[in-house]
């Protein structure tokens, strides 16, 4: 029985890893084969920023379940992955932009988290986005127009809005049904 619940304990450390790994890939394949592409009102995004998006929160999942290194981990391992996939330039690009607004997200999340888990969420990505988003665009070779930026930034904001709200129902649920 033991071995069963030391399983099931790695399985809930492993798998967020996983999920943040492969939205990485993804996120980078799609890019490498669309690159930018319209999303309406004159706004542009990469073709891997709705995988991006979720990575941010993905990586959020990882930091609480794994902890730091985990995530350090993981950004290295889906940039390798990358580059075998997507192309070594795609890869850098990503690996640093994911690096170091990981770096500016532990400085939000971290302090955030133990107060509410869903501003926790909002915030970091509110905070992380525009560097992400910057930093891909320049490192990538796509160049820093007002309309990639903005576009990145609105889609990624909107993914972590709604992850959060979901977060948050759950908590008051969950709540709702400690009382009952």
């Amino acid at each position: 029985m033991t071995g069963i619940r030391d399983l099931l304990g790695e399985s809930r450390r492993v798998f967020p890893a996983l999920i943040y790994i492969a939205t990485i890939i993804i996120a980078n394949l799609m890019t490498a084969h669309y690159g930018l592409v319209p999303i309406g009102f004159g706004l542009l995004v990469s073709a891997g920023t709705f995988a991006a998006g979720f990575a941010l929160i993905a990586r959020d999942w990882v930091q609480v379940t794994s902890g730091r290194r985990v995530v350090l981990l993981a950004i290295i391992a889906g940039a390798l992955v990358s580059g075998l996939t997507s192309g070594y330039a795609l890869a850098v690009a990503s690996g640093t932009a994911f690096l170091v607004s990981e770096l500016v997200d532990f400085g939000v999340f971290t302090p955030l988290r133990s107060r509410s888990l869903p501003t926790a969420v909002l915030v970091s990505s509110v905070v992380s986005a525009p560097v992400d988003t910057v930093l891909f665009l320049w490192l990538a070779g796509f160049g820093l127009s007002w309309q990639a930026v903005l576009g990145q930034f609105l889609v990624k904001t909107a993914l972590a809005a709604v992850v959060a709200a979901a977060i948050a129902w759950r908590e008051r649920r969950d709540v709702s049904r400690n009382l009952a």
